[in-house]
């Protein structure tokens, strides 16, 4: 049995399952692991200095495989915004076929950019509301990012159980499940709930392939579903990140009713992640997670990873699924 959805079909990928974007881990090596898998890789723009660094990375992941990857292109709310415009221009010189964009409204402006060059556009929403509205400008899929997934879940505090089906009420477009998603249990779960597909972040990064640091992946593995810490939410960009003692710290120091952000700034920084993903040194800085960590107990390659989700997967429908069809109802519970 194969799992083809309009997912699959869209995106000329073997298997249902989309590597989200993650700043600082969207590399080569990453994305080109997951599509030689049979899922979509995704390579990370902004984790290039540069368009023309983008053009190089892009190159180098279609030396690593030739099957289909992404460019991952989000939209900051930041003063010194980077080239926006030119890493899209390099991302259709380039010839990809696929984009994941996310980030405030002004990422309308690269969907023009995108659509006129015929690339599929599969765009990150946290909301019923903003999914049905980048629907309607035009994108092509519609990741929907429950309140359990790893970076920011926005601010409503929906979980994928309810924020998934209500969204394939009034979303036509094809769908991906993104959020606490780990396993083949998951994946059917999302395909029931009205997706077609799934989106994973935190899961690939605990696989070999992840260029982060062994320590990083570790840490994944010994957090549970408790271990993750909402931060920056007084200033209504809510972040969720691993459980650690630089995540407590910032919780800690917020908590403060005359707090401000420059009171956590050293500590959630940028920078300070990326030092914290390459070096191993889990006090320099925060890092992303999401609660799927309780579901994460290896660190399998990417291809392992995705052979025995959609294994499990397919033995759940098959199997586990079909038992519950046509069974008499027990006396006890008519």
């Amino acid at each position: 049995m194969a799992l083809r959805t309009r997912i699959t079909e869209l995106l000329g990928i073997e298997h249902p399952i989309v590597q989200g974007g993650m700043q600082s881990v969207g590399l080569a090596e990453m994305a080109s692991a997951v599509s030689n898998a049979g899922a979509l890789g995704m390579l990370t723009a902004l984790t290039q200095p540069s368009p023309d660094a983008l053009r190089d990375e892009i190159e180098r992941c279609r030396s690593m495989t030739d099957r289909p990857f992404g460019v991952n292109l989000t939209v900051f709310p930041t003063m010194n915004s980077p080239d926006y415009r030119g890493y899209a221009q390099a991302i259709i010189d380039a010839g990809i076929r696929v984009v994941e964009t996310a980030g405030t409204s002004a990422v309308a402006e690269l969907w023009e950019m995108f659509k006129a060059a015929d690339i599929r556009i599969l765009h990150k929403c946290t909301s019923v509301r903003h999914a049905v509205s980048a629907e309607r400008k035009g994108v092509d899929v519609i990741s929907i990012d429950g309140f359990e997934c790893a970076g920011h879940p926005g601010e409503d505090d929906v979980p994928g159980l309810v924020l998934i089906p209500a969204a394939a009420d009034q979303v036509k477009i094809p769908m991906l499940a993104s959020g606490g998603i780990g396993d083949g249990r998951g994946l059917v779960a999302a395909l029931a709930l009205g997706a077609d597909g799934v989106n994973m972040g935190t899961r690939f990064c605990a696989t070999v392939e992840a260029p982060i640091h062994d320590k990083v992946k570790q840490a994944i593995l010994a957090n549970d579903e408790r271990g993750t810490n909402l931060i920056l939410r007084k200033f209504h960009n809510t972040a969720r990140v691993a459980k650690s003692a630089v995540s407590d710290e910032v919780v800690r120091r917020l908590a403060a009713p005359e707090s401000t952000f420059q009171d956590v700034a050293p500590l959630v920084a940028g920078a300070a992640g990326r030092v914290v993903l390459k070096t191993g040194d889990l006090e320099a800085g925060v890092f992303w997670a999401s609660m799927v960590q309780g579901l994460i107990h290896d660190v399998p390659t990417c291809s392992e990873l995705v052979a025995r989700m959609v294994a499990e997967a397919e033995a759940i429908i098959a199997a586990r699924l079909g038992r519950f069809i046509g069974q008499p109802v027990p006396a006890a519970v008519r």
